[in-house]
């Protein structure tokens, strides 16, 4: 029975992750998720155990678990290097699929193994990294449904515009308190891209690092409405980031303009960084809206053919 337990925590704890995008780092007390999930302590021990030998969580320092840190970032994560996985492909695949409307909104783990001619472990591993980036939940008792995403180019503009309006307005908040270590580990990041990475790095994994970058940045305002509501745009524009062709030229530049940005918040300039950040959102969003279009431009010319 205890196993059993153990084995739906194992999904609660990862869904109540993704669900809430908790940052890597955050702290999974023991008792705090017996009593969120009205179960004795030991099940949950178990569970965090299996997550950990999973990956998705890590062992604190000073004891317990944290969420862990997705494989994407630093120079010597290899991801970042090598060529997409079947993995990945498949993902991307699903993805796509879920974007031009193929796939419905729920859906089997039998069926994705059918139709995408896929091990059982490799539904599993795709199935999970959905979840965690909050485009996919696992339905009580039985069955996946697809979470809403953006998918129109009207409405993926509408989220770059209230990112302009907001991401800015977030370095000026009176409870700004930069993190210097955390922010550090960012810069690594960026910094892995530029020396090769952006050259090799899938539209997943351009995404992943850039948003958490972004998401890591508003977190110093300490205003939980401008953390979560910049999390909720980066869930609803994953899919329509995925199917975007990716300009590696723009991409390393995108990557020497946040350098800019965390250079300043380091240096306590948060004014200029604020109109910095507004200058960095205003290009970015002019540049992929083009993109976006030529993108549907040529699908379309394809469907005529």
């Amino acid at each position: 029975m205890a196993s059993q337990v153990a084995e739906q925590l194992i999904v609660s704890i990862s869904d109540y992750i993704a669900r809430e995008q908790l940052p890597p780092g955050t702290r999974l007390p023991e008792r705090a998720l017996a009593e969120q999930f009205r179960v004795s302590r030991s099940p949950v021990r178990e569970a965090l155990k299996r997550l950990h030998e999973e990956g998705i969580v890590e062992k604190s320092e000073d004891g317990g678990y944290v969420v862990g840190v997705l494989p994407v970032g630093t120079a010597e994560e290899a991801p970042l290097a090598v060529e997409e996985s079947h993995e990945e492909t498949v993902y991307l695949q699903i993805a796509a699929d879920r974007l031009a409307g193929r796939l419905p909104d729920r859906f089997s783990e039998n069926e994705l193994q059918r139709r995408y001619d896929l091990t059982r472990t490799q539904v599993s591993n795709i199935l999970r990294r959905m979840m965690h980036e909050g485009w996919a939940e696992r339905l009580l008792g039985h069955g996946w449904a697809f979470l809403p995403t953006l998918t129109s180019s009207e409405t993926y503009n509408q989220g770059y515009r209230f990112r302009i309006l907001m991401e800015p307005m977030a370095l000026l908040e009176p409870g700004y308190k930069l993190d210097v270590k955390e922010l550090l580990h960012r810069r690594q990041e960026q910094e892995a891209l530029l020396q090769g990475g952006v050259d090799t790095a899938s539209p997943a994994q351009l995404f992943d690092a850039n948003s958490r970058l972004h998401e890591t940045i508003a977190s110093f305002s300490g205003n939980i409405f401008i953390v979560e509501s910049l999390r909720r745009v980066n869930r609803l524009r994953r899919l329509m980031e995925y199917q975007k062709s990716v300009d590696r030229a723009a991409s390393a530049r995108r990557c020497q303009e946040h350098l800019i940005l965390i250079d300043l918040l380091l240096k306590d300039q948060r004014e200029e960084a604020a109109d910095y950040m507004r200058l960095h959102l205003r290009d970015a969003s002019r540049e992929k809206a083009f993109s976006l279009q030529n993108d549907q431009n040529i699908v379309t010319e394809l469907r005529r053919a």
